[in-house]
């Protein structure tokens, strides 16, 4: 069987109601995919789909951790992961031009002929989307276990450096600098 043959759904032969799949997702299923800028991946994905008469409502919700690197010190450190995502899925004669012409980015349309509903996709774009912009501890996490220390000590120092240099241009506002304390 085909690794991505299983993230196929043969939604034809469902009855109506709530259906549960459940996948478990590592670095192996991004080998099909772009190079990921995380490692180790141990994500599950728990996939809700409501099936109706012309259309499917599919409510996945995403869990575990992936390692990355961090913005502020550069090592990689764990992050857990955690997020739900909604699509609509609805069944209508041209789906080309539906899918062209919808702005809501969670209604999708697929030909009332398909029999098989493709998820693979979703899910390499939900694990993405559950990742933080910004990557990196927070401040009572920082100097812990996954932190360089180097890096952190280095910042610190050139934070001290900028703050000791002087401009002229904000000479004449150091005095307000402490007003409030």
């Amino acid at each position: 069987m085909s690794s991505r043959r299983e993230f196929e759904i043969a939604f034809v032969g469902l009855k109506a109601g709530v259906h549960e799949f459940n996948y478990r997702i590592t670095d192996k299923f991004f080998e099909a995919y772009q190079q990921q800028d995380f490692r180790n991946c141990d994500v599950g994905i728990k996939l809700s789909l409501d099936k109706k008469n012309s259309f499917m409502l599919l409510k996945f919700e995403v869990g575990g951790r992936v390692e990355l690197t961090c913005d502020r010190c550069g090592n990689m450190r764990p992050m857990e992961l955690w997020d739900e995502f909604n699509v609509l899925v609805k069944l209508v004669e041209d789906p080309e031009i539906m899918n062209q012409q919808e702005e809501d980015p969670d209604v999708y349309y697929i030909s009332k002929g398909e029999s098989h509903l493709h998820v693979s996709d979703w899910i390499y774009e939900f694990v993405n989307l559950s990742i933080p912009m910004q990557r990196m501890c927070s401040e009572q996490e920082m100097g812990g276990p996954y932190c360089n220390k180097e890096v952190l000590e280095m910042l610190k120092k050139l934070e001290n450096e900028k703050d000791q240099a002087s401009n002229p241009l904000w000479k004449g506002l150091e005095k307000f600098k402490n007003l409030d304390k």
